[in-house]
């Protein structure tokens, strides 16, 4: 696929969105508007105890609170793990001595350039969180088997922490 052109409609600090058009080699040739995004850092914090920490907020294009594990845009020049250990500090206090990248995920590429780069996150210490000014957090510890039935149940609708926690529960068995 080659890309012919791209022009930028429309641009906010958190994402951009592009007109593309690409042609393949046998000459097909495709027109889409892609919200381009730098990437976001995902961290699954994993206590000494095996519990993982969810924190809840409200999310506006979702209409409700919901249950997720914490995750961050990265910023320009940073890093997935640079931001991912900024994010992790910011939203709920903790540091982590030792980081395991776990899986890399396009969450929607049909229209959406964001990368999702999941860290498990152990050897926690504890802090002050530093949320941004639009952001109230609540924050809960949850075993794997309540992590996994809430998920079952649907009460668990975001899919990063989904992903995340399939990955997670395949690495460790």
């Amino acid at each position: 696929m080659k890309i012919i052109s791209s022009q930028e409609k429309y641009r906010t600090p958190i994402f951009w969105i592009t007109e593309d058009y690409a042609v393949d080699p046998s000459g097909f040739e495709i027109r889409r508007d892609i919200v381009r995004h730098r990437g976001s850092a995902v961290m699954m914090a994993v206590d000494e105890n095996k519990r993982i920490l969810l924190v809840r907020q409200f999310r506006l294009p979702a209409g409700r609170k919901m249950w997720e594990i914490p995750a961050g845009r990265l910023d320009e020049g940073e890093t997935p793990l640079q931001a991912a250990r900024r994010e992790l500090r910011e939203e709920t206090g903790l540091r982590a001595r030792k980081w395991r990248r776990l899986i890399s995920f396009y969450p929607s590429p049909g229209f959406l350039s964001e990368k999702m780069h999941v860290f498990v996150a152990t050897g926690l210490t504890h802090g002050e969180a530093e949320p941004m000014e639009d952001e109230k957090i609540e924050s809960r510890w949850f075993t794997a088997a309540e992590l996994g039935e809430w998920i079952r149940a649907g009460k668990i609708q975001d899919g990063k922490t989904i992903v995340a926690f399939l990955a997670w529960q395949r690495w460790t068995s």
